[in-house]
């Protein structure tokens, strides 16, 4: 899948879990992605984010951000 897809796709997560404080929605929208996306997707937007964030929404970034510290402990 491309990046360009991947960042769309977690946009609209964002997007759709936008209703809840910041720091709730970037918990769902983490949730979202550990349970729903592969292994491949998880890393992949994870190093897009090492590079560049200007398509990201602010709660997708933080999401993405997030899901970093857990995989990249592992």
């Amino acid at each position: 899948m491309s990046t360009e897809q991947l960042v769309k796709m977690v946009n609209q997560i964002a997007n759709n879990n936008s209703h809840q404080t910041e720091s709730e929605s970037v918990e769902l929208i983490c949730n979202h992605l550990k349970k729903f996306w592969a292994l491949s997707m998880k890393k992949q937007i994870i190093e897009y984010t090492q590079q560049d964030l200007n398509e990201l929404t602010p709660l997708a970034k933080k999401a993405i951000v997030k899901l970093a510290t857990i995989y990249n402990d592992k």
